[in-house]
């Protein structure tokens, strides 16, 4: 059986006047002509005005706000560990488990956070607090084996401190 095309209901996103402006901001530290290359910023604006990921209709809004082919928008968003195309927890950790943080423990901090929150790399909690992500070098190889949640750093970590950070996020 044939879908008609009045079955067939697409989401449509409409950026908000302060999503808009805040991406203009962007937008006006490249040449008249590059406003393509605010891309980044305009995905994670978008994706924090939506509660931390992006849908497929929130590409295609950025893509149309910024002149660019859809495809273009989504191969940003997928190839960047930053950007999630599904719900995420109201706490995004992510350890970097690349090779500084991988010779300092990662694999043992990634293990102590799995079974403190009994989830896996890739998962989110039944409560929708926490969602664990397994991310490539986020620059703080000085202080491995380190994590990020939300905007926030934390470096050396050891299994005490990660549970003092864990316990102390509503």
């Amino acid at each position: 059986m044939s879908t008609k095309p009045e079955e067939i209901v697409s989401e449509v996103v409409t950026l908000s006047a302060a999503v808009r402006e805040e991406i203009d901001r962007w937008i006006t530290k490249y040449p008249p002509d590059r406003k393509q290359s605010a891309v980044m910023a305009a995905l994670r604006i978008v994706q924090d005005e939506n509660g931390g990921w992006l849908s497929q209709a929130h590409l295609e809004a950025v893509a149309g706000y910024l002149d660019m082919p859809p495809i273009a928008v989504y191969e940003v968003a997928t190839f960047y560990s930053m950007y999630d195309l599904a719900p995420v927890g109201r706490h995004k950790v992510c350890v970097c488990t690349n090779i500084s943080c991988m010779l300092r423990g990662s694999d043992e901090v990634m293990a102590h956070i799995s079974q403190k929150l009994g989830i896996k790399a890739g998962e989110t909690t039944t409560d929708g607090r926490f969602t664990l992500r397994e991310v490539e070098c986020l620059g703080a190889c000085v202080g491995a084996p380190m994590m990020q949640i939300g905007r926030q750093y934390h470096e050396n970590l050891t299994s005490e401190r990660i549970d003092r950070i864990l316990d102390s996020l509503e």
